[in-house]
């Protein structure tokens, strides 16, 4: 057990001992180390002004990432190398090839916005040198700019691919030895405090169960997309807090199942809903911005117990389980069971969430929706997640799971029961969809009206219908691009 956090800022090595629970990276740049090129704006992950890199181990070596340093916690970067604007330069010193490209093609206007782009760009130029426009798009659906407007700000993006020069770029350069620097940091449980708040961070999955045994009621912090706006604006206590977003990150595939740690966050887990749930891919990509995508983690938001939660929906249609850990003891239930009643889940004081099971169901029916007042990050008013077994022309099996509509995750089990032994074709679905006005009782909020969310879910099953129905409708971000 050690006291002390440890971790490589741009070029230099950090070691703190005081460290609160709540302590933001970006109030630790801003402040501590007066390295304001990183902005504070909105203070809850959504408008990107605040973006970082981080470079974290992982096993297909050190991987950088843009995340938000407004919500990302101090804690969290343990054994990481956070990236900031100010630590750019080209290869003769000057202009980084993403700074050079926004000055000649007029990307910047009254400038507040920029630092948080160029790092999005800077993660996208080097993970993706040959970046597409819808791929830019996507790298750019977490920042938001409101007076220079995207066209140039893509044209610079392309510009800078086109240019190149990632081999010599000082994350490439020095990634090795980075990357030693980071292994030389882990190992042991940190154990920090500051101002009576305490921040621990196990060393291990195992140290977290020990960890939770004796802190039940410590709060569990994987990316801190939800937590972190408890701190930033609801000034919550957290402490003492237990940061696991290093824990759990095991990918796999095995007997016709998708197998992920609780920790593997959604960016991490895109290429496996591609490749096995492609229906779900263009859904996958519209959960946050991609900074929320690289720190939230699956596991989290099934834990958190939302009824706005954008991959329960999805994952109960398609029969998903989860392995519950308390000590070494498990056990395993299917994930539509996990949730019980608004702010109510089936897992006892010190038990978490270790494992998420999804089923590959290669000749189902699959598809998911969200419907937003923003296509990009933004909150969910309604989700949901369709699965359905077609055999010479009748339905014979119906997974339908809403969010939004109730106080948890739920299936629509009037509109399955309408759906099941029918025929496959429109008269069914317009029956689910006056069925499925008796399955919820859906609440008036901020995000959408009761009535809207009926029209909304009755519409929804018209939409499955002419998806399936009429498969050449570019009914999808990238099946209409081509991409």
């Amino acid at each position: 057990m050690t006291p002390e956090l440890r971790f490589l800022l741009n070029g230099q090595q950090v070691e703190l001992t005081a460290v609160g629970a709540s302590d933001t990276l970006l109030d630790f740049l801003r402040i501590n180390r007066r390295l304001t090129g990183t902005k504070e704006g909105c203070a809850e992950g959504d408008c990107g002004a605040c973006t970082v890199l981080v470079g974290r181990l992982t096993d297909d070596g050190l991987v950088y990432e843009p995340v938000n340093a407004c919500i990302r916690f101090l804690a969290s970067c343990h054994g990481c190398h956070v990236v900031t604007v100010e630590h750019l330069r080209g290869p003769e010193g000057g202009l980084h090839p993403i700074q050079a490209a926004m000055v000649e093609y007029h990307g910047s206007q009254c400038g507040f916005c920029t630092p948080g782009i160029v790092m999005a760009l800077y993660g996208l130029w080097m993970s993706n040198p040959d970046a597409s426009v819808t791929d830019i798009e996507v790298a750019l659906q977490g920042n938001i700019c409101r007076c220079t407007g995207y066209e140039p700000i893509i044209k610079a993006a392309l510009a800078a691919g086109r240019a190149g020069g990632q081999a010599a770029d000082a994350l490439a350069v020095e990634r090795e030895m980075v990357a030693a620097r980071l292994r030389d940091m882990r190992g042991e449980r940190v154990e920090l405090s500051k101002d009576g708040e305490r921040a621990i961070i196990p060393a291990d999955v195992d140290d977290l169960a020990a960890v939770l045994e004796a802190e039940p009621k410590a709060t569990i912090i994987a990316g801190a997309t939800d937590v972190g706006l408890w701190v930033t604006k609801f000034m919550r206590d957290i402490s003492p807090a237990v940061f696991i977003g290093h824990l759990m990150k095991g990918k796999r595939v095995e007997n016709g199942e998708i197998r992920l740690g609780a920790g593997v966050t959604y960016s991490e887990a895109a290429p496996l809903i591609r490749q096995h749930i492609p229906a779900a891919y263009d859904y996958w990509l519209r959960i946050g911005g991609w900074q929320v995508r690289n720190m939230g983690t699956i596991g989290a938001n099934i834990a958190n117990g939302s009824p706005i939660g954008d991959t329960p929906p999805l994952l109960i249609a398609l029969g998903a389980r989860i392995v519950l850990r308390k000590g070494a003891a498990r056990r395993e239930l299917p994930l539509g069971d996990f949730f019980i009643e608004y702010g109510k889940q089936d897992r006892a004081p010190g038990e978490f969430v270790e494992e998420v099971i999804i089923p590959i169901r290669p000749q189902a029916k699959v598809a998911a929706y969200k419907i937003s007042k923003r296509r990009d990050s933004d909150i969910t008013a309604v989700a949901a997640g369709f699965c359905l077994s077609v055999e010479n022309g009748t339905i014979t099996d119906a997974r339908i799971c809403f969010g939004g509509m109730a106080g948890t995750p739920k299936r629509a089990t009037g509109a399955e029961a309408a759906l099941k032994g029918q025929p496959f074709a429109r008269e069914s679905f317009e029956a689910a969809a006056r069925a499925v006005a008796d399955d919820f009782t859906p609440l008036s909020d901020w995000r959408a009206s009761a009535d809207y969310r009926r029209t909304v879910a009755s519409n929804l099953f018209r939409r499955f219908w002419l998806e399936q129905s009429e498969p050449g409708l570019p009914v999808r971000l990238h099946e209409a691009v081509g991409v």
